[in-house]
């Protein structure tokens, strides 16, 4: 319990004993003679008196320490709601979150600083433009990684208006002028007609291109939109390939169809239309065998499997996706020209814009195939995955220079 004791309690308590220790000699005179005329009955009244004031009594003086009265503070004035969490940490404060234009231009800034930069660079070292600036600019956009043709295709626009040039500022204006024209022609979102269920993708690429992932950012967008998703592992060359797929799918709580390593990739993208179809759901993706396009049996696969799926639904698949790594380059060219023409591929998806300086590929791709862009890659995230927009992608491209 607790209890409050004075110093003059312990005095009193030692009191007591002494008193009952007189009593003991007077009674039978164990050690001293205790030379008082009083009778030995008065000393236990005395020591048991004492004893008790000592000891706490409830009713009597419970030695308890006296209330504390309450004072006016500062939790008076806070509301109550506001008390209830006064025992809780201070809220931190919010972290933003960076919105869909700055992610893009953060995921751009190594292109920007590989290709516009560059550019950007031929004009500042020089007053005007001259025979001397229209030659160093040649060899700068050859340079870099927009492709020969898109790359004097520029040139000759900048030749053309260069007596009507008188500043740095002019020049990059009419670049990133028909940079943008050449990309707002490939500006066109994937939908999904209402009349069309289940809406077929297939995805192709080569390995390393980012396609597994891709697929399940695809799911996720879908998802978002309220579509019903089922994912199909056509790649069946590689066990490890069906299973990072099945993780995705998880992940993104897709439905997922799959098969044993091994097994004929047409097949499983027939089972997966069945379960689709069975199923009810509004949209399948079909992921394919990503080995190197140069090789022809590849090729005579992907188009076994669009044959069988289009014997089953007439039209499909509606959508044949393309998965670039635009790591690569000029290379992300010659993959485009060698699946358009075995496949008639009707969208690219240009993934790892964010690892490297050469995104400009995007624009080369976007002069020589008349492909719609769907969507770009600028990260790792979920969300990262961004529908293509082309005045967006240009500001974000010219960002610093705008600063």
């Amino acid at each position: 319990m607790n209890y409050r004791f004075h110093k003059h309690d312990y005095i009193i308590f030692l009191l007591s004993y002494v008193f009952f220790y007189i009593y003991i000699e007077k009674a039978q005179g164990v050690f001293i003679d205790i030379p008082v005329d009083a009778p030995a009955w008065l000393f236990l009244l005395i020591a048991v008196v004492l004893n008790l004031w000592a000891i706490p009594l409830p009713g009597i003086h419970p030695r308890t320490p006296p209330a504390i009265e309450a004072k006016p503070s500062e939790l008076e004035q806070i509301p109550a709601e506001e008390t209830k969490r006064l025992p809780e940490e201070k809220a931190k404060p919010a972290v933003a979150v960076p919105s869909s234009k700055e992610r893009l231009a953060k995921g751009l800034s190594k292109t920007h600083k590989g290709f516009i930069d560059r550019i950007a660079d031929v004009f500042r070292r020089h007053a005007a433009i001259d025979a001397n600036v229209l030659s160093e600019l040649e060899e700068t956009l050859v340079g870099t990684d927009i492709g020969i043709r898109t790359a004097y295709k520029i040139f000759e626009d900048i030749r053309k208006e260069s007596t009507a040039i008188d500043s740095a500022d002019k020049a990059m204006t009419l670049i990133r002028t028909e940079i943008e024209r050449i990309l707002k022609s490939r500006e066109q979102p994937l939908s999904i007609p209402e009349a069309v269920k289940p809406f077929v993708i297939m995805v192709t690429g080569v390995n390393g291109s980012g396609k597994t992932t891709t697929i399940a950012k695809i799911a996720r967008h879908f998802k978002n939109a309220g579509k019903s998703v089922i994912i199909a592992s056509g790649d069946t060359f590689r066990a490890a390939a069906i299973e990072q797929l099945e993780h995705w799918a998880n992940l993104v709580e897709a439905d997922f169809v799959k098969s044993q390593e091994g097994a004929d990739p047409s097949a499983v993208a027939f089972d997966g239309l069945e379960a689709a179809l069975s199923r009810g759901h509004d949209v399948l993706i079909i992921d394919t065998a990503g080995r190197l396009h140069t090789r022809e049996n590849l090729m005579e696969e992907l188009k076994k499997t669009s044959r069988v799926l289009d014997k089953k639904l007439p039209g499909a698949p509606h959508e044949i996706l393309l998965v670039l790594d635009a790591t690569i380059g000029q290379n992300a060219i010659e993959q485009t020209r060698q699946f358009n023409s075995s496949l008639g591929i009707t969208g690219l998806v240009l993934t790892k814009l964010d690892g490297s300086a050469k995104g400009g590929v995007i624009v080369g791709i976007a002069n020589e195939f008349e492909i719609p862009i769907r969507y770009i890659g600028i990260g790792e995230g979920m969300d990262d995955l961004q529908t293509f927009a082309a005045g967006d992608f240009v500001s974000a491209l010219f960002a610093e220079n705008e600063a």
